[in-house]
């Protein structure tokens, strides 16, 4: 099938569902436990210089603990894709942990602001871009769920954009139209926040799962963090709730409040002030490197960082405004 058009944007990881599927099949699906500390997971899931996709979207279930124990580690050389990534990538920039990055949505934190800081590393010329819609990265860890090379589609077509991707545009061998392509994308790891897990990795989501079903499909390796471990039973109750099984799953790390400062759906909502805290401290470089020595570098554990802001106390305010609803009262 000849293309009529092709993206300049670069293409960083193979499409080629063959040569994933090497690594799949000597993955090993057997049940059984997989609780390790955020700290091992990391370290032994995400070597520099991996491909790395992160679950949620925006400011909602990111996995931020993940996030924090990547640049605590140091990490450098990582791919990342930057579907609607808003707080995480402002922490993987901070770090200066990745030097190659796909992007739909980065820099801006939403409602929120931009971060200066995330984009004077993009400005810097140290990361290589290639561009996508949202709908673009979740085409591609669709075509990958799938087993497949590409996706099609018409959402791109029209806009400049396409010219920064590394989409082709072909022509339908059946009508003869014209649609953009969307390679595969299967990630080194992906990183996924969820509300429960049992210990063998199954997962549930509560709320929108955006494209995290097949983005742990997609991945060769899965890390997941959870608000909390359940026993298997309880899933076993009823199986539809699992929305990630086992098998997709290399690592489970249970972290209370794992998702903070984002937003968390039916657990606890965002703290709006010390995401503002971040923004603001970014003005000042020598303030900046301050903060992250003492939310980051100088910190322990995710723990440690929570106690700094508020501890228990503050998770419990945000939690009770998760479930005020819009008429003002308690649900």
């Amino acid at each position: 099938m000849k293309a009529v058009y092709e993206g300049k944007g670069a293409l960083f990881m193979d499409p080629d569902p063959d040569a994933a599927r090497e690594h799949f099949r000597k993955k090993n699906r057997e049940m059984t436990g997989k609780i390790m500390s955020v700290r091992d997971a990391v370290a032994k899931f995400v070597p520099d210089g991996c491909y790395v996709a992160i679950g949620g979207f925006g400011g909602v279930r990111v996995p931020v603990a993940a996030m924090h124990e990547i640049v605590r580690q140091r990490k450098k050389g990582l791919g990342l894709s930057g579907h609607t990534a808003t707080h995480d990538f402002q922490i993987l920039a901070a770090g200066e942990c990745f030097d190659r990055c796909d992007v739909a949505y980065i820099v801006g934190l939403e409602a929120r602001g931009v971060s200066k800081n995330a984009r004077k590393y993009m400005e810097s010329g140290k990361v290589k871009c290639a561009e996508w819609t949202n709908a673009g990265m979740a085409w591609r860890f669709k075509a990958a769920s799938l087993g497949i090379p590409f996706l099609i589609g018409r959402q791109s077509l029209g806009a400049d954009s396409i010219k920064w991707s590394a989409s082709k545009i072909i022509e339908c061998p059946y009508t003869g139209k014209q649609f953009a392509t969307f390679p595969a994308l299967y990630p080194d790891v992906a990183i996924i926040h969820v509300n429960d897990a049992d210990i063998y990795g199954n997962s549930v989501i509560k709320g929108v799962s955006i494209a995290d079903e097949d983005l742990a499909r997609a991945a060769k390796h899965v890390i997941i963090t959870c608000e909390r471990i359940v026993d298997t039973e309880e899933f076993r109750k009823d199986p539809h709730q699992v929305m990630i099984p086992y098998f997709c799953v290399d690592a489970v790390c249970e972290i209370p409040y794992g998702g903070y400062p984002g937003n968390m759906p039916f657990e606890y909502f965002s703290d709006e002030a010390h995401l503002k805290e971040w923004l603001e401290i970014e003005e000042d470089a020598a303030a900046f490197k301050k903060f992250l020595d003492d939310n980051i570098y100088n910190v322990k554990d995710f723990g440690e960082y929570l106690e700094r802001h508020g501890g228990i106390e503050r998770m419990k305010e945000l939690r009770k405004l998760e479930f005020i609803t819009d008429a003002g009262f308690e649900a």
